[in-house]
C-alpha cells in the first residue's frame, strides 16, 4: 500500500504504468499496488501555470480532467493573452504558446489581445503587466518600455520602421513578433564645446581656438533618422569652418574683428548642417590661445601704442592751451578797453597777496614797498 499526503494549496497527478489517470485534490490517499503494478504522484502548487510534462495535451487525452481543473490558454499568432487570477493580472502568454493554468483554487479569466492592431499599451494595462510573470522563454520580454524624460522627445520604431513620435512619460509596446527600439532626443538648446583647434593664421601664426556652440533639436523624427549622431556631425562641421575661417586672415584681423568671424562660422555651418532637424543657436569663439613669445611680443606692441596716444593726447592739450592763449591775445590788441580790464584783474590777484594797497592813487604803504613786495612775488611764482 501507498499513501501520499497533498496540501490545501496542492494538487497531485496520479500516474499509473506512466499514464495519467487521475489529478488528486487535498487529503491522505491510499493505493494497493498489485501485480508489479508502478504508481507514482506528482505534486505541484495549485495556482499558475501548470509545467508538467504531465499535463501536456490533457485536454485531448483527458478532457474531463482538462475541464475540472485547467484553463487551456492558447493565443493565436499575432495575439497576447493577459491571464488574470483573481482579478489581478499574472500570466502573459505570447501567440503560438499553450499554457495550462491551474483554475481550481482562483478565479481565472483571459483577455486575448491583438497586438497587431493594437501595439501600444494603454497607461492602466502597462502598470498591470509590468508584475505579471511571462510563459515560456520568451526572448526579449513581450513589453517594451520605453521612459522619454522631461523636455525630451523620442521615436518608436518597429523591425526599423518609424511608427510614432512620443513625449515626457512612460510608454510600453507589444513586442510580439516585432522588434521595438526608440531614440530619444532633448528638445532644450544644448552646449557643445569645440576644444583646441590649433590652426596656421594666414601670416604663419599657429594658434589654438576653443569655441562654444549651443543645438537644439527642433523635428525629433530627423534629427534621429538623417544622421547616426547629430551632435558629432554638427562638431565636425564646427572644426572645418573655423579652419577655413582663420586660415584666411591674418592674427591682426582675426583678433580685431571677432565678431565678423563669429558671423562667418555661424553663417558656414548652418548652411551646411540643412535640414537634419537640428538648429545651431549660439557659435562663437571662447578662446584664441597665442604661442608664449607671441603673447609678449604683442604686449610689447600694445604697451607701446598706449604710450604713442598718451604722447598725443598731452601735445592736443598744449596745442588748445596755445591756441587759446594767442586767440586772447588778438582779442587784446584789437580792443585797448579789454587790455584795461585784464590789468586791472591782474592788479586784484596782486592785491590779495601783498596786502591793502590803493595801486589806483599810490597811497598807502607806498610805491617802493609795493615795487619790493611785486618783485617778491614773481621771484617766489
Amino acid at each position: 500500500m501507498m499513501t501520499f499526503v497533498i496540501a490545501e494549496k496542492e494538487r497531485g497527478l496520479l500516474v499509473k504504468d506512466g499514464r495519467l489517470v487521475e489529478v488528486l485534490g487535498p487529503g491522505r490517499h491510499f493505493y494497493w499496488l498489485w501485480n508489479s503494478m508502478r504508481m507514482e504522484v506528482q505534486i505541484l502548487p495549485a495556482t499558475g501555470a501548470c509545467n508538467s510534462p504531465l499535463v501536456d495535451g490533457i485536454e485531448k487525452r483527458h478532457p474531463e480532467l482538462a475541464e475540472a481543473n485547467f484553463e487551456i490558454v492558447s493565443p493565436d499568432q499575432g495575439q497576447v493573452a493577459i491571464v488574470r487570477f483573481d482579478g489581478r493580472a499574472g500570466l502573459i502568454v505570447r501567440g503560438g504558446d499553450v499554457a495550462r493554468v491551474w483554475k481550481v483554487l482562483d478565479t481565472v479569466t483571459v483577455d486575448v489581445i491583438d497586438v497587431e492592431a493594437e501595439p501600444k499599451l494603454p497607461k492602466r494595462l502597462l502598470n498591470e503587466v509590468s508584475a505579471a510573470a511571462v510563459y515560456g522563454a520568451m526572448v526579449p520580454s513581450p513589453v517594451e518600455q520605453i521612459a522619454v524624460s522631461e523636455a525630451q522627445s523620442a521615436i518608436v520604431l518597429f523591425d526599423g520602421e518609424l511608427i510614432e513620435t512620443i513625449g515626457p512619460g512612460r510608454h510600453g509596446y507589444w513586442q510580439v513578433g516585432r522588434k521595438v527600439t526608440s531614440k530619444s532626443a532633448d528638445t532644450r538648446p544644448v552646449p557643445m564645446e569645440v576644444t583646441a583647434q590649433e590652426i596656421l593664421t594666414k601670416d604663419r601664426v599657429s594658434i589654438r581656438i576653443t569655441l562654444t556652440s549651443f543645438l537644439q533639436v527642433t523635428d525629433v523624427e530627423k534629427a534621429a533618422l538623417s544622421t547616426p549622431d547629430y551632435e558629432g556631425h554638427v562638431y565636425k562641421l564646427v572644426q572645418f569652418a573655423v579652419r577655413e575661417a582663420v586660415a584666411g586672415r591674418t592674427l591682426d584681423d582675426l583678433l580685431n574683428d571677432r565678431a565678423k568671424v563669429d558671423r562667418e562660422i555661424a553663417a558656414h555651418v548652418r548652411k551646411e548642417v540643412g535640414d537634419i532637424g537640428v538648429d545651431v543657436t549660439e557659435l562663437g569663439i571662447k578662446d584664441v590661445i597665442l604661442p608664449g613669445e607671441m603673447r609678449e611680443l604683442i604686449n610689447r606692441v600694445v604697451e607701446a601704442e598706449k604710450v604713442a596716444q598718451a604722447n598725443l593726447i598731452r601735445r592736443r592739450e598744449e596745442t588748445a592751451a596755445t591756441r587759446s592763449l594767442l586767440n586772447t591775445a588778438k582779442l587784446m590788441a584789437d580792443n585797448p578797453t579789454l587790455m584795461r580790464l585784464k590789468e586791472l584783474e591782474a592788479l586784484e590777484r596782486v592785491t590779495e597777496k601783498i596786502g591793502n594797497i590803493d595801486v589806483r592813487t599810490g597811497s598807502g604803504e607806498g610805491l617802493e614797498v609795493l615795487t619790493n613786495r611785486l618783485v617778491k612775488i614773481a621771484d617766489r611764482d
